[in-house]
């Protein structure tokens, strides 16, 4: 068969616009279907956060030991780091020059008393003559000031020689409080003084310690104002018992109260310093070491965001908000989390009936999607009732 040419262009015209037709037809695309997404209503429920704060351990009380006297050290009693006793003999101090003056003062008050007895053999050797006139009355009063006289000197030898032998108590140094002694300086034969900037030791009694920390200008307001009270004090009375975590991370297990520490604000930091007491009875916690004390914060109508249910970005937190038409928008929140690390407390972002997705990822402003209540009651337990 003979195809003629102006044929063979209209069978390849046909064949291009049957090819266009099928291509248009798998391009088209229908409407994707909006997804199912777990939505929860936020309610107003009990909730307790708690505010970390660096601290400081300090012993309740703290003593540095200092020479009264100067000499070589003799002798150390008792080593770094042990439990020591009240009144317990901890440092020698040698001075031969103490011990010489109590020797010296001995002999002072022998000789003084000697004189004394002197005296009175003399006015009572006078006495009889005057009575019988012999001599006149200006004998026996000569004799009687002579014997003040010597009276005195006797307790002038008498205070020196006490002096002296507190000097010689001064060169035994024994501890003031049962506590923990410290780190020791010196050695054996070094030279001690009465003036030496270091000290022998520093004691610390640890059966009770205090955590010192900071708050600042702003916190201490914000503390103030939400707190009742009458006085700074009734505040902190207002408050509840305060957790101490250790160094290694771990919670220590008996709890604390809040004093004041300072009763105004560093210039230099603008910071007011606050101590918490806590009991020790077992010595654990040392003086110097660090640790964290943790106040804790009842908010019984906090807006509690699972954490699962946020994203970060730029280190913020956002959660997915349901709007009008079951569309979603991206809304920033700020909060604290929860003490199991399970939940935003929110201060800012959300309130009281919005509603938010739980498990949304990835989603676009204005995504259509169909909501699924959860039961809140279910989802926070009896953890975190609500109000």
């Amino acid at each position: 068969m003979i195809l003629h040419k102006g044929s063979i262009f209209a069978a390849i015209a046909v064949l291009f616009f049957f090819a266009a037709c099928q291509s248009d037809k798998k391009g088209t695309h229908a409407p994707a279907k909006p997804q199912t997404y777990s939505e929860l209503t936020l309610g107003p429920r009990s909730a307790t956060i708690y505010n970390d704060f660096p601290a400081t351990i300090e012993g309740i009380e703290i003593v540095q030991l200092r020479p009264m006297v100067d000499g070589y050290l003799e002798k150390i009693f008792v080593p770094e780091g042990a439990e020591v006793k009240k009144g317990q003999l901890l440092f020698k101090i040698q001075n031969p020059v103490y011990d010489e003056a109590v020797v010296t003062a001995k002999a002072a008050i022998q000789s003084a008393q000697a004189d004394v007895d002197a005296a009175k053999m003399n006015v009572e050797k006078v006495r009889p003559l005057v009575e019988k006139d012999i001599v006149s009355k200006y004998e026996l009063d000569a004799a009687q000031f002579t014997l003040k006289s010597k009276e005195a000197a006797l307790d002038q030898a008498n205070a020196t020689l006490r002096n002296a032998q507190t000097n010689v108590g001064y060169t035994t140094l024994r501890s003031p409080i049962t506590g923990v002694m410290g780190s020791i300086p010196y050695k054996i034969g070094d030279l001690i003084s009465s003036t030496t900037a270091s000290s022998l030791t520093s004691l610390s009694r640890i059966d009770q310690v205090y955590a010192y920390f900071a708050l600042s200008e702003k916190q201490l307001l914000n503390f103030s104002n939400r707190i009742p009270g009458a006085t700074f004090q009734d505040k902190l009375d207002h408050l509840p018992a305060v957790s101490l975590v250790l160094a290694d991370g771990s919670q220590y297990s008996q709890k604390g109260r809040l004093e004041t520490a300072s009763g105004f604000i560093t210039t230099g930091t603008g910071t007011v310093s606050l101590k918490a007491q806590f009991i020790n009875p077992t010595g654990l916690i040392r003086s110097g070491a660090s640790a964290v004390v943790r106040l804790p914060r009842t908010i019984d109508t906090a807006l509690l965001v699972p954490q699962s249910a946020t994203y970060e970005l730029q280190d913020k937190h956002f959660v997915y908000l349901l709007i009008d038409s079951n569309k979603v928008i991206s809304m920033p929140i700020l909060g604290s989390a929860t003490n199991d690390g399970k939940y935003l407390v929110v201060s800012e972002g959300l309130k009281r009936g919005d509603k938010i997705l739980l498990n949304g990822f990835n989603l676009r402003d204005s995504t259509e999607v169909v909501p699924r209540p959860v039961n809140a009651d279910s989802l926070y337990g009896n953890a975190y009732p609500s109000k």
